[in-house]
């Protein structure tokens, strides 16, 4: 019971850290919002110039609605700027437009950990989908059937994985979009610091979930082992 109470007050802290890191990032994505780029360069801009620089011409640049809702879409090879990105001239803008590029840079030359974690995609999706019912039903059923809530451990551990794998591709791919905009002039010392923050606290929320995942898993692990 001493672990079941531990992890609980783990997944607490946790989800204070998420809120946190959550408003941090829109602060610093607000704050870099309103610096105008040297270039004058807009997202979409940022995004053609990095996709075109890397020979990627099957990769289109779309806009989609919505904040924060920036990302790449290897099935239909589309990098999905939110309005604000698409079509901002703006440090944040342009971080968050070439980090999206970035990959469609890790697809196109086949980076490891992006060709595994879209491999894994299909398992996760029919595990988030079955994961909550088999929880509840193994917690209910914990004293005459165990078995079911090992189950949706096991289903659990599965998305807590991919939460983890997630995390080279993410810094990864900013570390690509921080190298190009640095080589290419893209922005100014000041403007590549700025660029850099606002990744990097993009970046924090990934490695938040992550670890929140895992002290949900660890939860559910000491309920199944303190069952007696």
């Amino acid at each position: 019971m001493e672990f079941t109470f531990g992890s609980l007050i783990l997944m607490i802290a946790i989800t204070i850290a998420s809120l946190i890191v959550s408003q941090t990032l829109k602060s610093k994505f607000k704050k870099y919002s309103q610096l105008q780029l040297r270039s004058n360069l807009t997202g979409k801009e940022v995004a053609e110039m990095m996709l075109r620089d890397h020979g990627i011409t099957d990769v289109q640049v779309t806009q989609v609605s919505g904040q924060l809702t920036d990302h790449y879409n290897p099935a239909t090879k589309t990098v999905n700027l939110s309005e604000v990105v698409y079509y901002e001239r703006n440090a944040a803008a342009a971080a968050v437009a070439a980090h999206e590029c970035g990959h469609a840079v890790q697809h196109a030359q086949a980076y490891q950990w992006l060709t595994l974690r879209s491999k894994l995609v299909p398992a996760v999706q029919v595990s988030s989908q079955l994961m909550p019912f088999v929880l509840v039903g193994g917690i209910l059923l914990l004293k005459t059937f165990p078995t079911l809530l090992l189950a949706g451990i096991i289903l659990f551990a599965s998305t807590t994985l991919f939460s983890f794998i997630t995390l080279p591709v993410e810094f990864d791919a900013s570390a690509r979009a921080l190298r190009w905009m640095e080589g290419k002039n893209i922005v100014t010392s000041q403007e590549q610091t700025n660029a850099k923050d606002a990744l990097r606290w993009a970046a924090m929320t990934y490695v938040v979930a992550a670890i929140g995942s895992l002290a949900t898993l660890l939860y559910y692990v000491s309920i199944f082992m303190n069952r007696r």
